[in-house]
């Protein structure tokens, strides 16, 4: 099973069975990952699902929208590689994936 590699906020980091089909946000939570709160659901409206992309990865990623693009302009710890793991479709393509988990804002 295809997988991803997150580093939690204290560093640590661990990997997960991904599963094709689901968005990353939902492969994190479903992994076990619980700082991925992701309030609205996935519905890109909060912001809480906020992950640093491993730079090597991005351009394999479906370009941001606009509305995604204005929720993390709201976070004060956006970055060049941050995007938001709920617009983030998980496909056998990104076996491997290696996100971090944002601070919390």
């Amino acid at each position: 099973m295809p997988s991803l590699k997150v580093t939690l906020r204290d560093g640590k980091m661990t990997e997960i069975a991904a599963k094709p089909g689901l968005s990353v946000m939902q492969n994190l939570r479903n992994g076990g990952i619980e700082e991925i709160l992701a309030l609205c659901g996935g519905c890109c409206s909060c912001a809480t699902c906020h992950v640093y992309v491993d730079p090597a990865w991005l351009d394999r990623l479906p370009a941001q929208s606009e509305e995604e693009d204005d929720l993390l302009e709201s976070s004060s710890h956006r970055r060049e590689n941050s995007r938001l793991s709920c617009q983030i479709p998980f496909v056998a393509a990104l076996d491997g994936l290696s996100v971090t988990v944002a601070p919390e804002d």
